[in-house]
């Protein structure tokens, strides 16, 4: 039976582990996705040498950039964004070969797309994590100019303190890519001047629990379109199933 997993720290409940075992149970896919939640990414070898069913790998939060220096190649997407999370795992006689793309990039792109108006020509990304890395690439792949945004001062970044109502007028496209907001802690949002916003701004949030986040509501009560990041992991899952079966 080949097998296909998630590996990140901690996983809690995944998406991906549900999605694929419902896909192959439906499709009559002789294989089985499993969590493994290791500590640290040096134990990632070890999950691929216990596990020679092995595939294919999701990568989470924190392994995404990491785990990058266990790979024998990369994609050219994964590799100008600096962080992957698919890998695909062959066996050569007795080697194993690990490839690693980025889906982040393939989600994002195709569920904004058809969002996107003429007004919407910059946009803030909120994180500099993984993810943020993937967004900025769509982003900028589909012509718009972005600024990232961090609680710390960091080179080539803005602060929260730093986003006046003037910057959310401008930077009219918001993608929240940090975890503030997510299931338990659905009380808290990004600081932002939301009274700021109107029907011009588009509010993206990776975050697809709960559904609908603080930042999207605040975003929504001044008319702001918003939209959560279910649809974007729906397409990942796709790429990534594309990516394991051979399609670069």
């Amino acid at each position: 039976m080949d097998k296909y997993g998630l590996i990140g720290y901690p996983l809690g409940h995944s998406f991906s582990v549900s999605y694929f075992n419902q896909k192959f149970a439906d499709e009559g896919i002789n294989a089985k996705y499993i969590n493994f939640e290791i500590p640290s990414i040096e134990m990632v070898m070890e999950v691929v040498s216990a596990n020679p069913e092995l595939k294919g790998l999701n990568v989470t939060i924190p392994y995404k950039e990491k785990v990058i220096e266990y790979l024998d190649q990369l994609s050219p997407e994964a590799r100008a964004i600096g962080a992957v999370n698919v890998i695909r795992v062959t066996h050569d006689g007795g080697k194993v070969k690990m490839k690693g793309f980025n889906s982040d990039v393939i989600g994002f792109t195709q569920s904004i797309e058809p969002m996107l108006e003429a007004h919407h020509q910059k946009a803030l990304i909120l994180g500099t994590g993984g993810a943020s890395k993937a967004i900025n690439y769509g982003l900028r792949s589909l012509g718009l100019e972005t600024v990232f945004v961090s609680r710390y001062e960091k080179p080539d970044t803005v602060c929260y303190r730093d986003i006046t109502p003037d910057v959310v007028r401008e930077y009219n496209v918001i993608v929240n890519c940090t975890p503030v907001g997510m299931f338990p802690k659905t009380e808290e949002c990004p600081p932002l001047p939301y009274e700021a916003m109107d029907e011009h701004n588009l509010l993206y949030d990776l975050i697809y629990n709960p559904d609908e986040t603080l930042f999207m509501k605040r975003g929504a009560e001044y008319g702001a379109q918003v939209k959560n990041g279910l649809e974007m992991l729906l397409l990942q899952a796709f790429a990534s199933w594309e990516f394991w079966n051979g399609k670069d």
